[in-house]
């Protein structure tokens, strides 16, 4: 502990918005993976009870059941459902659904870009007070003794790397953290393109023609 507490205040003010950045995209990252895994669980649930009614024809219920629900799935079933009454073409209603899902999107990305930002400007903030640090290290070493201008300078790169290092110890983590909510992201946005599809297939499915030509022959006979 009394390392990290050196290590953090020899390197420089730049050390304290660094501090601040990776406290902010974690606090983002944490919301994020939360909102995503919540909204995960409630699209399995919704479909879950969705599908049986769809299945069943009764689209007045899942109706219902999808204006009731918060789900992204419920919302896109609603807006396919709800232009059935006017439409009964696949196009129409894959239209209808894919403006669903052209809302709910944006709600999935919300802020998972900040984190890849964040990472990017913890990064340059380091070299920043790197290079700054230098500057000054190579001004107070300008009007040493020739004797202490080598020991000066080791000392003074030193701290001013510093700053360099936790910067990349910040960005690192942000943008492991972004890489994983953009892949849990697509895997909901994936499911959900999957249940429109399912939800299309079986609203425009067709019965199988009846044997009524085969009674005709055996009348016939």
């Amino acid at each position: 502990m009394d390392t990290i507490i050196r290590f953090f205040q020899d390197g420089g003010m730049f050390m304290y918005p660094i501090a601040v950045i990776l406290v902010v995209g974690l606090a983002i990252a944490i919301e994020r993976l939360l909102s995503i895994s919540s909204a995960k669980r409630s699209n399995r649930s919704a479909f879950e009870e969705l599908l049986p009614m769809i299945q069943r024809k009764d689209y007045k219920s899942a109706l219902s059941y999808a204006n009731q629900n918060n789900s992204d799935v419920a919302s896109i079933f609603a807006a396919g459902i709800a232009r059935m009454p006017s439409s009964t073409k696949r196009e129409d209603i894959e239209y209808a659904m894919e403006e669903g899902l052209m809302e709910t999107i944006p709600k999935l990305e919300k802020r998972t870009p900040y984190i890849a930002t964040l990472a990017n400007i913890s990064t340059l903030m380091g070299l920043l007070g790197t290079i700054i640090g230098l500057i000054a290290a190579f001004t107070a070493v300008a009007s040493a003794a020739p004797s202490e201008k080598a020991t000066l300078l080791s000392q003074s790169i030193s701290v001013a790397m510093n700053t360099t290092a936790f910067g990349l110890i910040s960005a690192i983590p942000l943008l492991l953290v972004h890489t994983v909510l953009q892949s849990r992201t697509a895997e909901i946005i994936d499911s959900l393109e999957m249940a429109g599809v399912k939800f299309l297939n079986i609203i425009t499915e067709r019965k199988p023609a009846s044997a009524q030509p085969q009674t005709a022959s055996k009348v016939a006979k």
